[in-house]
C-alpha cells in the first residue's frame, strides 16, 4: 500500500490534501432531507492555509425518524437504498449530521462515526436519538463511485480531528469505527497520540487473516454477475454468516445461487432487499473496498504500538466474517488503556441489532467523558425510562423471588408505606446497612426509580472502577449495571461534587466489611469510629435518611466464612492475590472496619424469605453548617443516625415475624391470583 506522509498542517490543523467547498450537496426523498459539507480529497499538489472543513449541515425533521429506537436492518437497508437513489452519489467522501439526534449537552464532545465497508454512514441509524444527547454526531458517507484511497481517507478524518481539536482542545474527540472504519480509527489514532481521541471499536477489522473476508476478495471476482446481489447481501448484512460459505460452492453440486438461497433460508430481509444492496454495493465498489480493508489491516497491524488513545472494543461472538473474539484480545493487549465488552450471542453488524443499545455500554463503561479526565458527577448522564428497564430486566426476578417490603418516615414522624418519606428534592443522603453481597441494591434502585424517578448515586468500592493489576478479580465489565445507575468510586470530591449537585447519595458506612461480614454478624454494624460525613452533609444542607434492611438471614445460611477460608492454605493465598488486585480502603483506620480483604464466603440458598427496608424520619442539617463545625456536635449527630438505623433493624426484625407473607411459598398463590405486578400483604404499621 502506498505510504502515508506525515505532510506539512496549518495552524488551524488542517491537512494540506483536504479541500473544503463552500458549497453543499443536497440531497432529498420522502423519507429525509440531507445537507451535506462536501469535502474533496486532493490528489493533486494542494496548499497550505486551507480554511477547515465546513461544520456538517443536518438531517431535517422527519416523522420517520421520531420513530428512531425502533429503527432496524431493514431500515437501514430501505434508507441506504433512498440515499443513493436521491443523487448523493458522486463526489468526494463527506460528513453529515443526522437532525434526528435531539439537542446535546453542553460542551458535548464531538463524535465522528467511520462505517464499515458499505461507506453509507447510516450504521448508528438508531442509536441516533439518544446519542445526539449526549454527542456531536458527524458520520462519515463514502459514495459507492468514490475510489479514494485508505491514505487519503486517513488525512480525510485526520485534518477534521485536528481542525477540531484546534477549535476545542480541552474536549475529546470520539473516533467510532465500525469493522473498516475501526481500522481507520486506529490509523489516525496513531498518527495523532497529542490528540485526545477516544476510541470505540465495533469489530474492528484489524486483521483478515483467517477470516471470510480474505477470502470474499478472490470470490467477488469469479462470480457471474447475475448472482452479484448475494454477495453484496453477504457483505452488507452480516449478521452472522458461516465460515461453510467460502468452500460451500467447490465440489458441491449447487451453484453460488443456491447455496446463497439456502444459507439465508428464513432470512425474511433478503430476498425483499437484494435489489437495494445490489444498489449499495455494486461488486466493483466492494472488490476496491475490500482492497483497501486489506491496506488498511496492514497499516493498522505495524502501528498498534503507537496508538495512546482510550479504546473501548465491542466484540461480538458470532463475528463469522473477522475473528472479533481473538482480535479484541490481541488489541487489549496491545493497546495500554483498552477495554473490551463482549456480546457473545452477537454478530457482525452489532450496532444495528435491536437488542443493543451503544449510550448504555458506553455509559456502563463509564467511557463518556467531556473533558481531559471522567468526572463521575458531571459525566454522568441519567438513563431514560428504556434504557433503565433493559438493564433492570436480568434482575426482575429478584422482586419475585424477595417481594421488598418497604416503608418510610414522614417529616412528621408518621410511619407510611412505600418510599412517601424521601425527600424528592436533593440533596439527601441516605446511610444505612450494607447487607450480606449488597443484596439489597437492586431492590432499593430499582424502587426508587420506578416509584419516584429518583437516580440513586451509589459511593462504591473502587473494586468496581479500576484494578492495580490484572488477575483473577472479575472483569470490570460485571459492574457496568451499577456503573450505568450512577455509582461512582469512593472519595471526598465525588461526595462534595454529589452533594453540591443536589443528588440522592446512597452511602454504607461499614462498606465491605459489612457487606462481607462473619457468621452471626447479621445486621451488626461495623462503622468508623469518627464521623465521615455528617460535616459535608451540613455543608451542603441535605437531608440525613436513616434506613436499615432485614432479610439475608430467610434467603441463605452461611457455610463457610472469611475465618473459615482463611484456616485453607490455597484459599487465604487465593484471598491475598485478589486483595492485592485492588485498592484497599481504610487500611489505616482503627477497628474491625479496616479489615476489608476480598473473598466470597460460600453461602446455602434457602426458600427465599423477603427483605424488609425501614426509611427513618429525616434529620435535617439545614441551618446547623457553624454548629457542626464543631467535631462533638457532628459525631453526637453521627452516633444519632448510627443508633436510628440500628433501631430500623430491630423494628424490621419484630415486625417481620408478624408478615404471613414473609415465606415465598406463602407468596406465590397470593401472586398467582392478584398478578405478579401487586402489592402482597405485610405485617401492620
Amino acid at each position: 500500500m502506498e505510504a502515508i506522509s506525515t505532510g506539512t498542517y496549518t495552524a488551524a490543523g488542517v491537512s494540506p490534501l483536504l479541500q473544503s467547498r463552500n458549497s453543499c450537496l443536497r440531497i432529498t426523498s420522502a423519507r429525509f432531507k440531507i445537507a451535506s459539507t462536501a469535502a474533496t480529497i486532493g490528489r493533486s499538489t494542494a496548499s497550505i492555509g486551507q480554511q477547515p472543513p465546513t461544520v456538517p449541515m443536518s438531517i431535517v425533521d422527519s416523522s420517520e425518524l421520531e420513530q428512531a429506537t425502533t429503527l432496524n436492518m431493514k431500515d437501514f437497508m430501505k434508507w441506504s437504498k433512498d440515499m443513493i437513489a436521491s443523487g448523493s452519489e458522486g463526489g468526494p467522501p463527506r460528513w453529515f449530521s443526522p437532525l434526528d439526534c435531539a439537542a446535546p449537552l453542553k460542551d458535548s464532545p464531538l463524535l465522528l462515526y467511520l462505517p464499515g465497508i458499505d461507506g453509507v454512514g447510516l450504521g448508528l441509524i438508531k442509536h441516533h436519538k439518544r446519542l445526539g444527547k449526549i454527542f456531536n454526531i458527524w458520520c462519515l458517507h463514502v459514495p459507492v463511485t468514490d475510489r479514494t484511497s485508505f491514505s487519503d481517507l486517513v488525512y480525510l478524518v485526520e485534518a477534521t480531528v485536528r481542525s477540531e481539536h484546534h477549535h476545542a482542545p480541552r474536549r475529546p474527540i470520539y473516533l467510532l469505527g465500525e469493522s473498516f472504519g475501526g481500522s481507520l480509527a486506529l490509523a489516525v489514532a496513531a498518527r495523532n497520540p497529542h490528540i485526545d481521541l477516544a476510541l470505540i471499536l465495533a469489530n474492528p477489522a484489524t486483521r483478515l487473516r483467517e477470516s471470510q473476508l480474505e477470502n470474499l476478495i478472490t470470490l467477488c471476482e469469479v462470480i457471474p454477475e447475475q448472482l452479484h446481489p448475494s454477495m453484496v447481501k453477504l457483505l452488507s448484512v452480516t449478521t452472522g454468516v458461516p465460515a461453510r460459505l467460502a468452500v460451500a460452492i467447490p465440489g458441491s453440486g449447487h451453484s453460488l445461487q443456491q447455496a446463497v438461497a439456502e444459507l439465508f433460508r428464513g432470512d425474511v430481509a433478503f430476498s425483499s432487499y437484494l435489489s437495494v444492496l445490489a444498489d449499495v454495493l455494486p461488486v466493483e465498489t466492494l472488490i476496491w473496498r475490500l482492497k483497501i480493508l486489506k491496506s488498511a489491516a496492514s497499516f493498522v497491524s505495524s502501528r498498534l504500538h503507537a496508538v495512546r488513545s482510550q479504546t473501548l472494543v465491542l466484540s461480538s461472538g458470532k463475528d463469522h466474517l473477522i475473528s472479533s473474539p481473538e482480535e479484541s484480545e490481541k488489541l487489549h493487549k496491545m493497546l495500554p488503556n483498552c477495554e473490551i465488552r463482549r456480546f457473545n450471542n452477537s454478530g457482525h453488524a452489532l450496532l444495528l441489532e435491536a437488542d443493543f443499545n451503544l449510550v448504555t455500554v458506553i455509559m456502563g463503561a463509564n467511557f463518556y467523558r467531556r473533558g481531559r479526565h471522567l468526572d463521575f458527577v458531571r459525566d454522568f448522564v441519567p438513563p431514560s425510562t428504556s434504557e433503565f428497564d433493559s438493564v433492570y430486566q436480568p434482575y426482575r426476578w429478584m422482586e419475585v423471588a424477595f417481594n421488598p417490603v418497604m416503608i418510610s418516615t414522614l417529616e412528621n414522624g408518621n410511619i407510611v408505606r412505600g418510599l412517601t418519606g424521601i425527600p424528592s428534592e436533593g440533596p439527601v443522603l441516605l446511610v444505612g446497612y450494607h447487607m450480606m453481597l449488597g443484596l439489597e441494591l437492586v431492590p432499593l434502585v430499582s424502587r426508587l426509580w420506578n416509584e419516584h424517578q429518583i437516580v440513586l448515586r451509589g459511593i462504591a468500592h473502587p473494586l468496581m472502577f479500576k484494578r492495580r493489576r490484572e488477575g483473577k478479580m472479575p472483569v470490570l465489565s460485571m459492574y457496568d449495571d451499577y456503573r450505568f445507575m450512577g455509582a461512582v468510586p469512593v472519595s471526598a470530591t465525588n461526595f462534595y461534587k454529589l452533594l453540591s449537585s443536589k443528588s440522592h447519595v446512597l452511602l454504607y458506612p461499614g462498606g465491605m466489611r459489612e457487606a462481607l461480614h462473619r457468621k452471626g454478624e447479621e445486621y451488626k454494624l461495623f462503622w468508623p469510629e469518627q464521623s465521615e460525613f455528617v460535616r459535608m452533609a451540613a455543608r451542603f444542607g441535605a437531608k440525613i435518611i436513616p434506613f436499615g434492611t432485614v432479610g439475608e438471614d430467610d434467603i441463605g445460611q452461611m457455610l463457610l466464612d472469611y475465618d473459615d477460608m482463611m484456616k485453607v492454605p490455597y484459599l487465604k493465598a487465593l484471598i491475598e492475590e485478589l486483595t492485592g488486585e485492588v485498592e484497599k480502603l481504610r487500611y489505616d483506620t482503627e477497628g474491625e472496619v479496616s479489615n476489608q480483604d476480598v473473598h466470597l464466603p460460600i453461602i446455602l440458598p434457602k426458600v427465599p424469605g423477603r427483605f424488609y427496608f425501614y426509611f427513618g424520619k429525616p434529620i435535617e442539617t439545614a441551618g446547623r453548617k457553624e454548629e457542626l463545625k464543631s467535631k462533638e456536635k457532628a459525631h453526637e449527630l453521627y452516633l444519632e443516625v448510627k443508633s436510628e438505623v440500628e433501631r430500623c433493624i430491630d423494628y424490621l426484625k419484630e415486625k417481620r415475624e408478624s408478615d404471613s407473607y414473609r415465606n415465598i411459598m406463602a407468596r406465590l398463590p397470593y401472586q398467582a391470583s392478584h398478578g405478579f405486578d401487586s402489592e402482597v400483604p405485610t405485617f401492620d404499621l
